[in-house]
């Protein structure tokens, strides 16, 4: 089965970051995710998910698909 893509159709790359103000990827992540195997797209959730904590604790809404 394959993973879902964190994608909330909120698609703006943040200057400060680098990053998707939606989903928190990078463009490279964003690229790759149709082709990466299941291993690879658990390692892109696992630093999106670091990215979310990191933005919390820093004071950054953080908005995620339910």
């Amino acid at each position: 089965m394959s993973l879902a893509s964190p994608c909330i159709n909120v698609c703006r790359m943040s200057p400060e970051t680098g990053w998707c103000e939606g989903c928190q990827r990078t463009i490279e992540e964003i690229a790759r995710w149709s082709r990466a195997t299941n291993e690879d797209r658990r390692s892109i959730l696992a630093a999106v998910a670091e990215r979310r904590v990191w933005l919390e604790e820093a004071g950054q809404p953080v908005e995620v698909r339910e």
